[in-house]
């Protein structure tokens, strides 16, 4: 199967589904594997590109399309998109990027909607670039051009000023770096740099998180060195630092209440006995199956629950809860560019209200001297430092205690943990760190 007729497959599945695209990509990699790597990088290339750049291009492909692209056939209208992709945003030669994706198609059996495609992509071919709204409208122009929906661009420009809101906005379509943290359980971070290094790998040391290291655009994580003896996870650096922040003193008994896909509980388990916990039981063996790789099964143990539901007081006492609540995840839009376009403002106030009920309900299991940590991974107030203002007003026995750590230097606002994304190269998360004092 060629780079191209599997990212139409993929974007068409993903739009058909509403699934991640992360989980789909990997999936028909999997399963029909192209025999070059290259073709491999290109199919993913594909793939992310055109989703990041999804509202510049049927911009674009709007001014000359006969018909909606809401009505088109899944596989067509992905066609279009790969194919304008690779005319704006690639260096692939105009008349290749025309030629192949339509054999992509007719190889996907949709022949019959070859001409159309590639009648829309010579047009698309002769323009000097994509097409754009005027400047004037600031919030028009760069939702069409970095592909934000309009409503966020308005909010950000608001929060965040033009300047650092229209370097999120770039940031977001820039390939993240693959950044894994070291396990600490099994070996250092020095020795670990020190480890890639001899076997050929270009490392560098994260900035900031002590234990973070960012790696070379690799193939096959699982064929990297260290993988299969579990001296490593994947992990933004941005999320690392939520556990660092977290500070929860070694051997505190921790419960993580919303610990899908496991990171944030495995780094935990490196120092704690560890409780994961998730509303999908079926997300728990990916769980345990990381605690495996990484030799923390010993501290961790998963466990099926809404963390909106009392809890069995059969699982004992903790003296911390992770609370990495389900939110937007507005922060995460370069590694997951789909969630862009299936967010609305009303989403929002929907997930404040889940996360006020699952902070209510974890704060119960904290005795008194405890820790709780909030987690989000967004950008969003309303789901952040809001969230926590608002629970602290309401709860006067508990307070915000940020840690004290040795060289480290956080970025916080007041005395929370935020991360934004631009020029840093961070996901964009808030942490707050709370004290139960009676």
């Amino acid at each position: 199967m060629s780079a191209r007729t599997l990212a139409i497959q993929v974007l068409a599945r993903v739009r058909a589904t509403d699934a991640y695209l992360n989980v789909v990509l990997d999936t028909a990699l999997s399963e029909a594997p192209p025999r070059d790597a290259r073709d491999t990088a290109l199919a993913t290339e594909l793939a992310y590109g055109t989703t990041r750049r999804q509202l510049a291009l049927d911009y674009a492909i709007t001014r000359f399309a006969d018909r909606k692209l809401d009505a088109m056939e899944d596989r067509v209208l992905a066609a279009l998109r790969i194919g304008a992709y690779q005319l704006f945003y690639t260096r692939v030669p105009a008349r290749a990027a025309v030629a192949e994706t339509v054999q992509a198609l007719k190889d996907l059996g949709v022949g019959r909607a070859a001409g159309f495609v590639n009648a829309i992509l010579r047009k698309l071919a002769a323009l000097p670039g994509a097409p754009l709204p005027p400047e004037d409208d600031v919030a028009e122009h760069l939702s069409v051009r970095e592909s934000h929906p309009k409503w966020l661009v308005e909010r950000w420009l608001r929060q965040f000023g033009r300047e650092r809101a229209e370097a999120m906005l770039v940031a977001d379509n820039q390939t993240p770096p693959v950044v894994v943290r070291t396990n600490t359980a099994k070996v250092t971070r020095e020795a670990l740099l020190a480890q890639f290094r001899e076997v050929g790998l270009e490392v560098q040391p994260t900035p900031v998180s002590p234990v973070g290291i960012v790696l070379p655009s690799l193939g096959r994580l699982e064929d990297v060195y260290g993988y299969s003896e579990g001296l490593w996870q994947v992990q933004d650096e941005a999320a690392q630092l939520v556990g660092v922040y977290a500070a929860i003193p070694e051997n505190a008994r921790t419960l993580d209440v919303c610990a899908a896909p496991g990171g944030k509980a495995c780094h935990q388990a490196e120092t704690h006995e560890v409780v994961a916990m998730d509303l999908h039981a079926n997300k728990l063996p990916k769980i345990v199956s990381e605690a495996k790789r990484l030799g923390l099964l010993s501290r961790l143990r998963a466990v099926a629950h809404d963390a909106t539901k009392p809890y069995d007081e059969a699982l004992g006492e903790f003296q911390a809860v992770l609370v990495d609540a389900p939110c937007s995840g507005l922060g995460t839009l370069r590694r997951h560019p789909e969630l862009r376009y299936r967010r609305g403002e009303a989403d929002l106030g929907r997930l404040a209200t889940l996360q006020r009920r699952i902070l209510e309900n974890c704060q119960e299991v904290v005795p008194p001297g405890g820790l709780l940590i909030y987690a989000v991974c967004t950008l969003e107030p309303q789901e952040g430092q809001d969230q926590v203002d608002m629970f602290l007003r309401s709860h006067p026995e508990w307070t915000a205690e940020p840690p004290v750590l040795s060289g480290v230097k956080l970025p916080m606002n007041q005395a929370w943990l935020r991360t934004l994304p631009g020029p840093e190269g961070w996901d964009g998360f808030f942490a707050a760190r709370l004290r139960k004092l009676y």
